[in-house]
This record gives C-alpha cells, structure tokens and sequence, in this order.
C-alpha cells in the first residue's frame, strides 16, 4: 500500500519553541505522524515534559535560546539534514501605541522575527535544509485583524508574512517551500503569564462563530504543509481562526 500523502514518515522536522503552546502541540502530533522529531525551547524542564510525549524514536531535543546569535550559530551546527522546519518561537505583550519603548521593540522583534530570519540564513548556508523541504512559519491573525495594544506583536507578525513570500520565491529552484500559518487566539499555556480573566477569555470566545479552537487543530495545518500531499502549495498564508475575521 503506498505512503499517504499526508503522512510525515522518513521526515526529519525541527520545531522551534517546542516547550509550551502550539509549538508544542505541533511537535507531538508531528511525532505520531511519524515524523523525527528535532525540538528547542529554552525551559529545559519544560522541553523535557514535551519530549517525553513525543512517539516514535530518534527525536532529539536542544535547550536554546534564539534571541542570541552565538546561540543559533550553534544551534544550526547541531542540527542534522532537515525535510521540515517549523518556527513557532514567540512573545506577545500588550502595550499601547504611546507607551512603546525601544527595549520593548527590540524584545519582541528579535524574539518573533529576527531570530527565524537569522536562523533560516544560517540553516540555508550550511545547506541543511533539504531539497523538495518545507518551512512553516507560525503568524498570527493580527498582521490585519486589529487590537489595542498589540501594534509590535502584529508588526512582527506582519514582517513573517512578508518575509515568508520572498524566501517562497527564492527557494523555489530547490522545491524548499515557505508558508505561514495566522491563527486565531488559541487557549494555551501562555496565558499563564498573562492577566485575562475567566470573564474576559469567556467574551473573546463569544467573537469565534465556531468558538475557540485547541492546539492540535493549529497542529494538524502544520503536519499539512510539511507533508507532501502541500508539495505545489508556497508563498501563501493559511487562516486558522474559527471564523472570527469573518467580522
């Protein structure tokens, strides 16, 4: 019987901030895909509890830190050949427009973007990324779905979704393809950090017509654009949301 287009089998996958959220979520169903899982976070706990829900065998997992250069440079110099590479490493904070500082900026751009950009250089010179291979990357609906306070986080966002369409174009003598994923606001344990009330996580679901989605359905889109049953699909952005920029 052949291989299902779908399937991640023979596929070795890097997931950056792997240790919580959807970037954990995509590692483990990537995991029973069959995928060879690669992950990096920078909670070693927290990356441990990951791997170890992690099926199949071979994974490997790396404790970094992608906001320092000297970090990614060594991170790329451990990394195997890639078929799959998905960054979901991320922050957010809420800041409104007149209270923006610098350090603020800098914290958040080289959190969201800087550190995918420069990692991509680095995996692309060393030539680790495999030809006929797939980049995702993790944006979010606010590059055009507005909110106050969250000017940077979606301007971060925005330069992925760019960024992504010139490496789509770029990469496409090598069958590399490049997409992003924007979802809506999924419950993981990034709230954790936050202040949102149940009063309030309660009127946000009110604005999702099919009310809030979960990490795997995130996940499931990730496994899609690794997988071969993708192969003629790059440059584009998927919406993940619930429906809720249909508003």
């Amino acid at each position: 019987m052949n291989e299902s287009p779908f399937s991640l089998k023979n596929k070795t996958v890097f997931i950056t901030g792997a240790s919580s959220g959807l970037g954990a979520g995509a590692a483990i169903e990537c995991s029973k895909a069959g995928a060879k899982l690669v992950i990096s976070g920078r909670s070693e706990e927290r990356l441990g509890k990951v791997y170890g829900c992690l099926e199949g065998e071979g994974h490997e997992r790396y404790i970094a830190d992608l906001t320092s250069r000297s970090s990614i440079d060594d991170l790329a110099d451990l990394l195997p050949p890639l078929d799959g590479l998905v960054l979901c490493a991320g922050i957010t904070k809420t800041i409104p427009v007149k209270f923006i500082s610098d350090e603020a900026v800098d914290e958040i751009f080289r959190t969201n973007t800087f550190s995918s950009m420069q990692l991509i250089k680095k995996l692309l010179k060393q030539k680790k990324l495999k030809r006929g291979g797939s980049i995702v990357f993790i944006s979010s609906i606010s590059t055009s779905y507005a909110d106050k306070g969250n000017s940077i986080y979606a301007a971060s966002k925005g330069a992925i979704n760019s960024f992504s369409r010139v490496l789509a174009l770029e990469m496409a003598t090598k069958n590399i393809t490049s997409n992003c994923i924007q979802p809506g606001f999924v419950p993981t344990s990034m709230l954790e950090k936050g202040s949102i009330t149940e009063d309030q996580l309660e009127a946000e679901k009110k604005k999702y017509p099919l009310g809030f989605g979960d990490v795997t359905d995130i996940a499931y889109g990730v496994i899609y654009l690794l997988s071969d049953a993708s192969k003629w699909i790059t440059g584009s952005i998927f919406t993940i949301d619930g429906g809720v920029t249909l508003r």
